[in-house]
């Protein structure tokens, strides 16, 4: 699957119902009640840079990471739109699963459920421990995931989005079994006069329980602090759809902590 290919070139506009500026405010007050008031912060799973920027904007120095060059494009496009006064911002085009930093960070984040994209528990452990290994001392792990009850929700759907110079058809498929959400996305871009160019992509998103969560941040070394309901802020429970985990760097005996945000 090459998910995040031709979708990257309307992606923003397909999710302009996500409350971006909500979820960055949220996030910063965490960071700041966890003591992260300034240096790096690494965004897992970053898109197209809406909440990298953001986050840039409340005096961090972000670093984001995603697979997709595509997306990637379209957030230094983002950058360079921002103007050469506006923190600059660094992009990496890696796997989650093998990422390679320069050193710790105070902070990892990721939204947009980037983190359901980890088919196997195998992955996601192999994720945590990265994220553990790249933190600051006390360093704080941010992330949200859909639920279960999210893809239950869904179900199996079809539905249509029209935009001026394109249409986006969703085909949803909620396979109950394996506590998977299974989406086919067909684009018709236009291009010139009346020729559309089709695209497909095919999306799976796997469901995790809180439980198996925690249990693997643990196996990976780290702290598990809490899991809150995204919409609420209140304890997540069996009704919750959208789960945002909070987590903390587990000390390591022998590890370099190189903390550079004192440079910050």
């Amino acid at each position: 699957m090459e998910a995040y290919t031709g979708f990257a070139e309307i992606y923003d506009r397909c999710m302009d119902n996500i409350p971006y500026d909500a979820w960055a405010a949220n996030i910063g007050r965490i960071l700041k009640k966890y003591g992260i008031e300034k240096g790096i912060v690494c965004e897992l799973g970053c898109g197209t840079g809406e909440m990298t920027g953001r986050l840039s904007d409340m005096g961090y120095d972000m670093i984001g990471i995603d697979s997709s060059e595509d997306m990637l494009m379209e957030a230094r496009e983002k950058l360079y739109e921002r103007g050469k006064d506006a923190p600059d911002i660094l992009y990496l085009l890696q796997d989650m699963r093998e990422m390679e930093l320069f050193g710790t960070v105070a902070a990892f984040v990721s939204v947009c459920d980037s983190m359901n994209y980890l088919l196997t528990k195998e992955d996601l452990l192999q994720v945590f421990r990265l994220v553990n290994n790249y933190l600051d001392k006390d360093g704080i792990f941010v992330f949200d995931m859909k639920t279960e009850a999210c893809f239950a929700a869904l179900g199996d759907e079809t539905r249509v989005e029209q935009f001026r110079d394109a249409t986006v058809i969703w085909e949803n498929a909620y396979r109950k079994r394996k506590k998977q959400n299974c989406y086919r996305i067909t684009m018709f871009l236009k291009e010139r006069g009346d020729l559309y160019q089709k695209v497909e992509e095919t999306h799976i998103q796997q469901a995790y329980s809180v439980a198996a969560v925690k249990e693997l941040l643990t196996e990976a070394g780290m702290v598990f602090i809490d899991a809150l309901d995204a919409e609420t802020g209140r304890s997540a429970d069996a009704a919750s759809e959208r789960i945002l985990f909070l987590a903390k760097e587990g000390f390591q005996p022998g590890k370099c902590y190189e903390n550079r945000n004192n440079n910050a």
